[in-house]
């Protein structure tokens, strides 16, 4: 089938690791026929279904197909999206090295589209984040933030704030500086023995 061929072409020339809806091809106006390519291609392996009406062109190797992580999958949704995110709460904690728990339900704050999306018995879950999250430089200050939050203001130990400077001593100083005179005030408290002396 013509359209068959045209799709996985186009699919396989955007490279790996990318999502697809059936509104990616809108331009073949034929929503129908679309979905079933799809969902063939899927069937062949070409493609995962990751939830309801999302693919994943998956990267390979000799062995076969590479499943994605949780925060692989996220951050395609993100880049189709072209949305920055920002992974929050256990899933912050667990990217930083903070804690072993991987969340079964990964949440992301994001400047985009908020909404959940099923992943078999799993979910990501994009909330909407306010413009302070996406004003800070750092990307890495910016989990420390949310993974800080996720603990609580009067659970955060004396190790958690030496592993979070070991963590930040590896960012730009600029940039860690910057984020420290936006952060809130009680981060900048827990953080500024760790981070500056006692000067």
């Amino acid at each position: 089938m013509v359209l068959s061929k045209v799709i996985k072409e186009h699919i396989i020339r955007n490279g790996e690791n990318k999502i697809y809806t059936v509104s990616d091809f809108a331009d073949l106006n034929n929503d129908m026929l679309v979905t079933r390519v799809l969902s063939r291609l899927k069937e062949e392996q070409f493609l995962i279904r990751l939830s309801q009406g999302i693919y994943l062109y998956p990267s390979r190797n000799r062995f076969g197909i590479c499943k994605p992580s949780i925060d692989q999958i996220a951050n395609a949704i993100a880049e189709k999206d072209h949305a920055r995110i920002i992974p929050s709460g256990l899933s912050a904690l667990n990217e930083l090295g903070l804690s072993t728990q991987v969340p079964m339900n990964a949440v992301y704050i994001t400047n985009g589209t908020p909404r959940t999306i099923k992943l078999g018995n799993r979910s990501i879950t994009f909330k909407k984040g306010t413009p302070r999250y996406f004003a800070y430089q750092s990307r890495v200050f910016t989990m420390v933030v949310t993974a800080l939050k996720q603990i609580g203001d009067d659970k955060v130990s004396d190790e958690v704030l030496l592993k979070i400077k070991s963590i930040l001593d590896t960012e730009e100083k600029e940039k860690v500086n910057h984020d420290y005179r936006i952060a809130p005030q009680w981060i900048r408290k827990k953080l500024k023995t760790v981070l500056y002396g006692n000067n």
